[in-house]
């Protein structure tokens, strides 16, 4: 029995003193993600994760998938997270429903839309004038990729109301399974399915809807103004992990990249995700800072503003803080 006393007696010692040193590895900061969807367009987010990067900087990430802005938006004005990555028109719209703490909008991952025109039929010459009087498959209305394609459509001469028959009545995780039962002659369609459809030979990109737009700070990283102001330190180092991420992006080959993107995407063929990666890439939808200029702030306003959901438009200096990625930078 002494034996037995003298035993727990040396465990407890021993816990004693090594628990506070294990319990030191994650002293770092934990900072929680809500992301809009899982998407290969949210590459450098994925790399500073599997790459290192926060690590590097101290800090302990963890990313919950939310499906959807509205819910994405509910999971952080509720503290569910503590930054979100989403569209900056989610953060105007909370500014026009009236906030004590602003959404602010203070690192930017993409600068494009990333959606593209789809065709039935191949096309090797392609005018924006062969949508008229076709059946056009879009996005859901009021969402910022039907609102994009509006906004492009009216850019070439296309009204969305009289040109063509618009389609906006299918949700948004049936759009590519009608198109491919045949509903439509065009359809607006996300990557990777795009090209995947491409590879099967069910439709054919005509057009980059990101390329028609120009650049928007179509996805964001976004945090309450009360955390950002709580946690300086945590949030230079979130961005300058983010900056780290996107330089990588550009400076290594697209199969690099589809295998660093792999583990969040296990259901994926590399292939294809090396396709959507080159395809972005060539058309610099990933951001290559982290900086939102006030020219895509006011183009973001333009596209919202012609859709008609835009109340009064927003100071850019009101929602953007671009304190942290101009710091990112100068490292």
């Amino acid at each position: 029995m002494k034996k037995l006393r003298l035993g727990l007696f040396l465990l407890v010692f021993s816990l004693f003193f090594t628990l506070p040193a294990c319990s030191g590895s994650t002293d770092n900061p934990t900072v929680r993600i809500a992301e809009v969807t899982r998407s290969i367009f949210y590459a450098p987010q994925y790399i500073a994760l599997s790459q290192g990067f926060f690590e590097e900087e101290g800090l302990e990430v963890q990313i919950t998938t939310t499906w959807g802005g509205d819910k994405t938006m509910t999971t952080l004005l509720s503290d569910g997270a503590d930054i979100a990555l989403v569209g900056s028109e989610t953060s105007i719209y909370v500014h026009q429903q009236g906030s004590d703490d602003p959404v602010i909008n203070f690192a930017q991952l993409t600068q494009t839309d990333g959606t593209f025109l789809v065709s039935r039929t191949e096309m090797d010459s392609f005018s924006w004038d062969d949508l008229r009087g076709s059946v056009f498959l879009g996005q859901r209305k009021g969402g910022m990729p039907q609102m994009v394609g509006e906004y492009v459509l009216k850019k070439n001469g296309i009204h969305p109301d009289h040109d063509l028959e618009l389609i906006q009545n299918i949700d948004f995780g049936n759009i590519a399974s009608a198109f491919a039962s045949g509903t439509g002659q065009f359809v607006q369609l996300f990557e990777p399915q795009a090209t995947l459809f491409e590879m099967e030979g069910i439709g054919h990109v005509v057009a980059s809807f990101g390329e028609e737009s120009g650049h928007v700070p179509y996805t964001v990283f976004m945090a309450k103004q009360s955390y950002l102001e709580k946690n300086p330190e945590t949030m230079q180092k979130f961005t300058n992990a983010i900056y780290k991420a996107q330089k990588w992006v550009y400076e290594q080959p697209s199969e690099r990249i589809a295998e660093a993107l792999l583990p969040f995407f296990e259901e994926t063929d590399v292939h294809l995700i090396t396709a959507v990666v080159e395809r972005y890439k060539k058309q610099q939808s990933y951001d290559p800072t982290p900086l939102l200029d006030e020219e895509e702030w006011d183009r973001l306003q333009d596209i919202i503003e012609e859709a008609g959901e835009l109340h009064k438009r927003v100071d850019y200096k009101t929602l953007v803080n671009t304190d942290f990625a101009k710091k990112a930078m100068q490292k």
